[in-house]
């Protein structure tokens, strides 16, 4: 009756990773830029030593020397990983509101480093430098891009800057070989994961479109149902434990009165 307990807290678990995964992309369905979280799920296998041992000579005797081997399975979350598919754009008007359509990030330096992100709702500082809306620097060839207040300001799908027909920068937009080695930093910002042999990469088929901003790709009655399909999970492992700890309590009970 164990073996029923340890499934039931590894589905119980599982969901509830599960849930806060779905609970923040619901959270962030308004977000711009937003990557909703995807998780995939594998078995986990205990084995026991005659799963290693194999009898060489079955044809010596009529039947095996070794059962069969048996393998206890108990599914749980094997991976978490950021959907990068595109988002729908929304048209803004504003001049400095930019939206990427295709596979690539812009680069934004923070007080912990440079990283990527998809958000492109950029405003103006006091002093002229282009910033998020956390007020972190949009990098232009590795460094911020200062620009003059009250000027015409034009982007091309390159992501090239021009005021009032003069060009005066460029946007730092990058790519990575492997998508799935990207993890979220907080305030829709992205890195590499330690330890990853992913790297930046030059994008091959990214376009800058201006006066847009990328939506999130949060499908929100997908995540609806598949929360009630966690929520329902979680509530019958739950079941789960409780009937099996009310088995074990009875046969305890039972043994002790026979004893």
């Amino acid at each position: 009756m164990r073996e029923s307990m340890y499934s039931a807290i590894f589905g119980a678990m599982t969901n509830e990773h599960r849930l806060d995964v779905i609970a923040n992309n619901l959270a962030n369905a308004s977000t711009s830029g937003f990557k909703k979280d995807s998780y995939a799920f594998q078995d986990t296998f205990q084995r026991f030593a005659h799963d290693y041992l194999v009898d060489a000579t079955p044809y010596v005797r009529a039947e095996s020397i070794w059962p069969k081997p048996y393998i206890q399975a108990r599914t749980r979350m094997s991976g978490q990983f950021s959907d990068m598919s595109q988002g729908s754009l929304q048209v803004t008007g504003n001049a400095l509101d930019v939206a990427l359509v295709g596979d690539g990030f812009f680069k934004v330096r923070t007080p912990e480093g440079d990283f990527m992100t998809r958000n492109g709702s950029f405003q103006l500082s006091s002093d002229g430098r282009l910033i998020t809306e956390q007020g972190y620097e949009v990098l232009g060839g590795g460094s911020a891009i200062t620009l003059p207040r009250d000027n015409k300001v034009d982007i091309d799908a390159n992501g090239i800057i021009s005021v009032d027909g003069n060009q005066v920068g460029a946007l730092d937009l990058v790519s990575v070989s492997d998508p799935k080695s990207l993890e979220k930093h907080g305030r829709n910002l992205y890195q590499l994961r330690k330890g990853s042999k992913a790297t930046e990469t030059a994008p091959e088929s990214v376009q800058v479109q201006q006066g847009y901003l990328e939506k999130s790709n949060v499908e929100i009655v997908g995540e609806m149902v598949n929360m009630m399909e966690a929520q329902r999970a979680f509530e019958i492992s739950q079941k789960l434990m409780t009937t099996t700890d009310t088995m074990e309590s009875l046969v305890i009970n039972k043994v002790g009165q026979a004893g």
